[in-house]
């Protein structure tokens, strides 16, 4: 079949299979060329279909040389419908890591759920005996707590007071003036218990309880805190109340972990076009203008090259891990340089519908948003048929 995006909002219902493989071996050769790391062996990737999940699975195994299991919740193709961009991902990587005689494998389901954590257990146990890192990147917009069966759902609010800002459709590039309604208490408790750090908690103490964990293993969340232009409605807002939960959390693991001398890191890093930043408001005007300054001054980085660099420069060197003052992997410090952060500023009121195409990057941003899905990658073929019926070779 000819695919084609078909968009609804932030969210692409088609995915290309061509393009997402492209994807990929463009990840995978960027890592090669940044020559091996002296990192993990054996890798446990929770969120690791698409974004910085999929990132660390690469980075692992084409830096590292590790085996991994990757967990993910996509959609599988059917005759005539195109599996979902993360599907189409994992196939891609499994194939090739497989075929370079690494291991690779994965489950499909709620990462949230019992059930799949004990299938991982399982799996680890059988083929890899303990892991050394576990890299913990879900993004989801809903949970199914597994003990109460609770349902939470996550909001993207201020808290306090309505928050009226700038935003942009990246569609069609017109800019808007948008206000979101503060959130309540149940609707700020539940993004906590969607987004906050109970879920990774439950994950790592039920590794360690099945022994699963080698000494010295290594947990890693990701976590963003952004500029003045965003805090309101990200890190002040109800997305942030989660992060800071989450950010509490590695301390209560790296305690956890102490007798296996293990440690739990957050790290903060840049806003980069994922299917989920695609959905907060503010973020897409405030990527667009960033994005420009950054390749300006020759500092841009994607999902790749972030990960890459946590890992070379930051998690698996010869020194101590280099933290801030609360504890946090800084790999938004490009981001938040004050250069580029005060351009940021002085572009900011200036962003009209008229303006935007001289002073932000949004075709760039409208590039890396379709690229999430396949298309719009350079050395695809999007005239050609396409086998939508891709199977994923290490799924268990």
């Amino acid at each position: 079949m000819i695919i084609t995006p078909r968009t609804r909002g932030f969210i692409c219902l088609t995915a290309h299979p061509e393009g997402c493989a492209q994807n990929v071996q463009n990840q995978i050769s960027y890592v090669k060329e940044q020559g091996t790391i002296d990192g993990p062996k054996k890798v446990l990737v929770i969120g690791s279909s698409t974004g910085f999940g999929l990132a660390s699975r690469i980075t692992s195994t084409y830096g590292a040389g590790a085996g991994t299991i990757g967990v993910y919740f996509e959609k599988p193709p059917a005759p005539g419908k195109t599996a979902s961009a993360g599907w189409y991902n994992t196939a891609a990587f499994e194939t090739q890591a497989i075929k370079d005689g690494f291991y690779a494998k994965s489950l499909n389901g709620d990462a949230f759920s019992d059930e799949i954590k004990q299938k991982t257990f399982d799996l680890i146990r059988e083929d890899l005996g303990q892991v050394d890192l576990v890299i913990y990147s879900l993004a989801s917009p809903r949970r199914t707590h597994p003990k109460t069966g609770e349902v939470f759902n996550s909001v993207l609010k201020p808290i306090g007071e309505t928050f009226t800002n700038k935003t942009v459709d990246f569609h069609t590039g017109i800019v808007s003036e948008i206000s979101i309604p503060p959130a309540n208490e149940e609707e700020m408790a539940n993004t906590i218990a969607v987004m906050g750090g109970e879920d990774w908690e439950f994950w790592i103490e039920g590794l360690k309880e099945a022994g699963l964990l080698a000494d010295g293993a290594i947990t890693v969340a990701y976590s963003y805190i952004g500029p003045a232009v965003t805090e309101a409605v990200y890190r002040k807002g109800t997305i942030g109340g989660a992060k800071d939960h989450l950010e509490k959390t590695a301390f209560t693991l790296t305690d956890k972990l102490k007798d296996i001398n293990g440690k739990a890191y957050v790290s903060v890093n840049k806003a980069l076009v994922t299917q989920a930043s695609s959905a907060i408001p503010v973020i897409p005007l405030y990527i667009s203008l960033l994005y420009k300054i950054m390749k300006e001054k020759g500092l841009h980085e994607g999902c790749i090259e972030q990960i890459e660099r946590l890992f070379s420069e930051h998690l698996y060197t010869s020194n101590e891990v280099p933290v801030d003052e609360k504890g946090r992997i800084r790999i938004d410090d490009l981001e938040l340089r004050a250069d580029v952060q005060e351009k940021v500023a002085e572009l900011w009121p200036q962003a009209t519908t008229e303006s935007l195409d001289t002073m932000a990057d949004l075709n760039g941003y409208k590039k890396d948003f379709f690229n999430l899905f396949g298309f719009e990658v350079a050395g695809v073929d999007y005239e050609k048929d396409s086998d939508e019926m891709v199977e994923i070779p290490g799924l268990s």
